[in-house]
């Protein structure tokens, strides 16, 4: 029996693993940081036998609330990711696998590999309306890209979409890829009518070097990009920076920021209710948005989320509140969770790349119905 994690995302401790039935597990931090949530590792060994798995340590990891009613995801294929059900005592997460070959892959959310982010940047690249464009380097030394869509005409809005400032919450660029499937499909009215009215920057992987790394939060030198926001810079935060001037040089008049939650099995929106100049604009505008997405698809849902800041106590750090302060707009973070959204619960997937892709579908129309009003 052998475990590894010698591969991109992958990460995992060895803490004990001899036989079957004892295999015990920990999560290593964030490179840098105190921060250990995302897991990703391969067994290796003999099928057709119960193997029974301890993740330890998780009172310390970075949200333990994360682990009740989570179930593992596992697949053999790197294709479908399923659920394996597991019970957390407050410390332990414990899980049985009954491997049906000889290999299988587990991990904290379906990953989201950066051979698959290249050929999501480069298929969208072939459509007529989309340019692909390299911002710079981040501190491993890997690209951020933009994908601009559609031509900058006098009257058009600029919309900005960017996914994975939190590495590990892979839900995010699903979410995206299914949003730009759309959007490019030549087929799609909706597409081609967003195209019409509005130019889409959207930046797939805000995070490349932690999502190469296997971090859940932080980038190459443990710096959480959502909160860099009113003073990044290049030597902490390129991503953040350089996507940051490219928004002052177009402006914005829409921000979505794609995010995946631990602990709230639902789908939400946060919004800017607490940045200095919220307005009556603003809340109309928010509240069009939420209620063309409840009118579009039962995957969303307003009853359950994040509390909302008192007003002018928003943390301008954070990027949608930076954006919202800054540039006066409509200005969402995006939330999906890690477990399921339970209000349409699966037992055997929970929530999935499929459901985030369609998710990212979905919030598109949404868009489209409030693109005439920001």
């Amino acid at each position: 029996m052998k475990i590894f994690s010698n591969f991109e995302s992958g990460n995992i401790e060895i803490v004990k693993a001899e036989t079957p039935d004892d295999i015990q597990l920990a999560i290593p931090a964030d490179n840098q940081s105190d921060i250990a949530q995302w897991f990703h590792f391969r067994l290796e060994s003999e099928p057709q036998i119960p193997h029974h798995f301890k993740l330890l340590n998780l009172a310390k990891s970075a949200y333990p609330e994360g682990w009740k009613d989570y179930d593992v995801v596992a697949s053999y294929d790197r294709e479908e990711w399923f659920r394996i059900p597991a019970d957390f005592d407050g410390d332990t997460l414990s899980f049985t696998a009954y491997p049906e070959y000889g290999s299988m892959y587990f991990a904290y959310f379906a990953p989201y590999s950066y051979d698959r982010h290249q050929d999501l940047l480069h298929q969208a690249q072939l459509h007529p309306a989309c340019r692909l464009e390299t911002l710079g380097a981040t501190l491993d030394n890997n690209d951020m890209s933009l994908l601009t869509i559609g031509e900058p005409e006098e009257g058009k809005k600029n919309i900005w979409i960017i996914g994975r400032q939190h590495p590990g919450e892979t839900m995010a660029e699903w979410f995206i890829e299914g949003m730009l499937q759309r959007l490019l499909d030549d087929t799609d009215t909706l597409g081609r009518a967003l195209l019409n009215q509005a130019v889409f920057h959207v930046v797939p992987n805000m995070n490349p070097d932690g999502s190469i790394r296997g971090h859940l939060r932080t980038n190459a030198v443990g710096i959480n990009l959502n909160r860099e926001w009113q003073t990044p810079s290049m030597e902490k935060s390129p991503e953040v920076y350089l996507v940051r001037e490219r928004m002052l040089q177009t402006g914005v008049d829409m921000f979505l920021d794609i995010h995946g939650d631990e602990a709230i099995p639902y789908n939400f929106v946060a919004g800017s209710e607490g940045i200095p100049s919220y307005d009556e604009r603003h809340a109309a505008l928010e509240n069009a948005f939420k209620q063309a997405l409840l009118t579009i698809t039962p995957e969303f849902q307003d009853e359950h989320g994040y509390d909302k800041d008192a007003p002018g106590q928003a943390n301008l750090t954070i990027g949608s509140n930076w954006v919202a302060e800054q540039f006066k707009c409509l200005s969402y973070t995006v939330e999906m969770p890690f477990k399921d959204h339970i209000s349409h619960a699966d037992e055997v997937y929970g929530w999935s790349p499929e459901r985030s892709v369609a998710f990212g579908q979905d919030v598109l129309a949404a868009v489209h119905a409030v693109v005439d009003q920001i």
